[in-house]
């Protein structure tokens, strides 16, 4: 019964995710600069950020949100100094020093690093708030019980998050590791004003 419903959503979803924003720039920045492993687990912190979005549009503070100017502002800046702040680090990356007898390997990604950075990159854009506010208010039936809904929520979450472990998979490649081995930190410049400009684009974004 409610199948044709899912197929919409899962339609809509694609075509969302499959488009580049914060979350693609941040997985594949930690996949390129720390390899499959920090990239699968900042693929993993943008597919439980879905849950963030899930859970108060279930219960219908999304639709608080989108009425408050005040709130969805609030959300709106702090996304947008997360991504400046990340990207202007990313601007102030500088050249790996020559490798030497005694310089010490650089220390590797924490887990728990590279999750939070997907987790609240996701979790914080308020476009994210209002294409799910959309979806749980303008495709999905209202009288559609709450355990279907959940369901797509987590459908949502899952192809979120397998989505973005493809991406860190295809960007940690050791071909493509090592293409951007030597010029790293020109990498990491680019992302960062890829990080800046998606920052200031949010900043600029009007609830309606």
């Amino acid at each position: 019964m409610y199948w044709t419903e899912f197929l919409t959503v899962a339609l809509i979803h694609l075509l969302a995710v499959a488009s580049p924003g914060p979350d693609f720039a941040i997985v594949v920045r930690e996949s390129v600069t720390h390899g499959r492993r920090a990239g699968t687990w900042s693929a993993l912190g943008v597919g439980c950020g879905i849950f963030v979005h899930v859970t108060y549009s279930l219960l219908g503070i999304g639709l608080i949100v989108s009425q408050s100017i005040s709130l969805f502002n609030a959300l709106k800046w702090l996304a947008a100094a997360y991504l400046l702040y990340i990207g202007i680090k990313a601007l102030r990356a500088r050249p790996a020093p020559p490798a030497s007898l005694d310089s010490e390997p650089a220390p590797p990604r924490s887990a728990r690093g590279a999750f939070v950075s997907g987790f609240v990159t996701n979790g914080l854009n308020p476009k994210a708030t209002l294409f799910f506010l959309s979806l749980f208010t303008v495709v999905i039936d209202p009288h559609t019980p709450l355990a279907i809904q959940a369901g797509y929520g987590l459908y949502l979450a899952v192809a979120t998050g397998l989505w973005f472990c493809l991406v860190a998979r295809l960007f940690s490649q050791a071909r493509v590791r090592a293409g951007f081995a030597r010029l790293g930190h020109w990498f990491d410049r680019l992302m960062g004003v890829v990080l800046v400009g998606l920052g200031i684009k949010l900043a600029f974004t009007s609830l309606r």
